[in-house]
């Protein structure tokens, strides 16, 4: 089992930037890669940002450019740098473990994190 914990979120201006964390524990060995989803109010959750063990990242279309996903090297923490941040990037974003990639920013997600909140206004 994974348990996976997010941190960094928070209320930004629009244009601002935050960064999130996900801090990784238990047992790992079946990782293929992490990733990001989102939720906002009403909507599905969907893939932003996903990044494979041998560090290859991939990302939904509408953050290209503005987000950036990254890893220590123990593989124990996952990063989301955020910038320029718009209205439409308010959501819960979570954090994900999982064992496989299709790109696009898509690690399907064998366990998820509780999930942090960000607000762009």
């Amino acid at each position: 089992h994974v348990q996976l914990v997010e941190s960094g979120g928070g209320s930004v201006q629009v244009g601002g930037s935050l960064r999130l964390s996900c801090v990784a524990s238990g047992d790992t060995i079946g990782r293929y890669c992490m990733g990001w989803f989102r939720q906002a109010p009403g909507k599905p959750r969907v893939a932003v940002a996903a990044i494979e063990n041998d560090g290859q990242t991939s990302y939904t279309d509408s953050v290209k450019g503005r987000f950036t996903v990254s890893q220590d090297n123990a593989k124990n923490k996952l990063y989301l740098q955020m910038n320029s941040l718009k209205p439409e990037d308010t959501a819960m974003y979570y954090c994900a473990d999982g064992s496989y990639t299709t790109g696009s920013g898509y690690c399907y997600p064998d366990y998820l994190g509780q999930g942090t909140q960000v607000t762009v206004s």
